[in-house]
């Protein structure tokens, strides 16, 4: 069984920064792609970065390009989203995910392994 576990959200004042953890269980599991998604209240879940594997390879929102940035170890099987500059409109639930197979791509439905979200709220 593969569970993505997140950590590191909070309460934040705006221009302030934050790190996102989030570490895999499951001996075996390797994935191919790790993303990150953020869902605001009232909205859909959106696309926030991903990052391949070997880490060669890195995509992001264009809303949040030159402030965050994606990175994995994985040696710890642990995939991390770093922060700065947080704006107001960055508040919502912050959900890790993970492929097994595939390559990397923005499409929620193609990733196979979710985390529970973490809550990130920048204050004005």
């Amino acid at each position: 069984q593969v569970l993505l576990v997140e950590s590191g959200g909070g309460l934040v004042q705006a221009g302030g920064s934050l790190r996102l953890s989030c570490a895999a269980s499951g001996r075996f599991f390797i994935p191919t792609v790790w993303g990150w998604f953020r869902q605001a209240p009232g909205k859909e879940r959106e696309f926030v970065a991903a990052i391949i594997w070997t880490g060669s390879t890195t995509d992001y929102a264009d809303s949040v390009k030159g402030r965050f940035t994606i990175s994995r170890d994985n040696t710890k099987k642990t995939v991390y989203l770093h922060m700065n500059s947080l704006k107001p409109e960055d508040t919502g639930t912050y959900y890790c995910a993970a492929r097994s197979f595939g390559t990397m791509n923005s499409n929620a439905s193609d990733y196979n392994y979710w985390g529970q979200g973490t809550q990130v709220t920048v204050s004005s």
